[in-house]
């Protein structure tokens, strides 16, 4: 294995195995009945899927992320996987899909990371071994609904920061044509559809030398999410981020807002307004694979309008940074017991 763990980045890097359970069941008045299999290991990576799946043909495809570390000591510690696995469950619920019980979901964790070890980053490499669990509909069904046969996959691939330059900043621009989900639609639910529905508008931006900032789809006033990553403001002593049925409910968010509460920060989620940002001294994307992402500035083309926060991260956000991987990678007391050592 010759890996250069410094200069990885946000992409796949083959491993020795995945791991796989598979569901059968039936429909009884509404109800799904059915059992899981054991997990296995395999080093096949190929899954044979029919074409008329329901995870191809209807979308029933939802997935996680979330990330080991090597720590300080030696030890290898896995965040907040249970949290993982319980949106994997509201997320599967939400589709119509057999939820993963969490006993299942840890020993499938525990599989992968044991068969792929080696794969693990040393500690201040700033790489990490990233998982990927994903469930979707293996029965073939042409009849619109639900199937009821599901896989259950969990990939592992080390994966450098999600943004070139570890810790620094990035411009967004508004997008008001391209709605991400809508209001009382699959946002809340980490499914595969709604990042693809994103493409377009993500795209764009990326052509343009920018990520894209997602407004709400029902009055495109209000910020909704950072791309595929949660907002957050700092405006004062507040932190804000917003609250929406639209979207995803990030673990890192959640972390990060215990932690500005222990900052002595007042956490607020709310609706935000786009003219808010005039009033923020800093702003970030947030989520598993970023971690926080500063935003330098804010551009709005509609109205011509640029809302600059400085070249360089702020002081709140970098402090929360340091707080968090700090806890990830075992250079402080984990008070929360956020890391499970395995």
């Amino acid at each position: 294995m010759d890996i250069d763990w410094s200069t990885l980045g946000f992409h796949y890097t083959e491993t020795d195995y995945i791991v796989r359970a598979s569901f059968h069941g039936h429909w009884i008045n509404g109800e799904l009945v059915g059992e899981w299999s054991a997990p296995y290991a395999t080093r096949n990576k190929m899954i044979p899927v029919h074409a008329a799946a329901t995870g191809l043909q209807y979308g029933q495809q939802v997935f996680e992320g979330l990330k080991v570390f090597r720590g300080v000591d030696g030890k290898v510690r896995v965040f907040r996987w249970k949290d993982n696995a319980l949106r994997m469950q509201a997320s599967a619920v939400g589709l119509k899909m057999a939820p993963v019980p969490v006993e299942l979901f840890e020993l499938a964790m525990r599989l992968v990371i044991a068969k792929n070890k080696r794969f693990i980053p040393p500690y201040q490499t700033g790489a990490t071994l990233y998982l990927r669990p994903i469930l979707f509909g293996s029965m073939h069904r042409i009849a619109v609904g639900p199937g009821h046969d599901f896989e259950f996959v969990i990939v592992a691939s080390p994966i450098g920061p999600y943004y070139p330059g570890k810790f620094h900043c990035t411009s967004f621009i508004v997008n008001r044509r391209v709605d991400r989900s809508a209001l009382f639609g699959t946002g809340a639910f980490k499914a595969g559809g709604n990042y693809g529905s994103s493409f377009r508008a993500t795209e764009t931006a990326h052509l343009a030398g920018y990520d894209c900032l997602f407004l709400d789809s029902k009055f495109h006033r209000y910020i909704d999410e950072c791309s595929a990553a949660n907002f957050i403001g700092i405006k004062g002593n507040e932190y804000l981020t917003p609250r929406s049925t639209a979207i995803l409910p990030s673990i890192t968010n959640k972390s990060l807002m215990m932690l500005a509460k222990k900052e002595g920060l007042k956490v607020t989620r709310r609706k935000i307004r786009l003219e808010e940002l005039a009033d923020m001294q800093e702003a970030a994307a947030c989520g598993t694979a970023c971690v926080i992402s500063p935003i330098d500035k804010v551009y709005d083309p509609d109205h011509e309008i640029t809302y600059n926060f400085g070249a360089e991260p702020g002081p709140i956000l970098t402090k929360l940074y340091h707080d968090l991987q700090d806890i990830q990678y075992g250079r402080v007391r984990d008070t929360h017991h956020w890391c499970t050592i395995i």
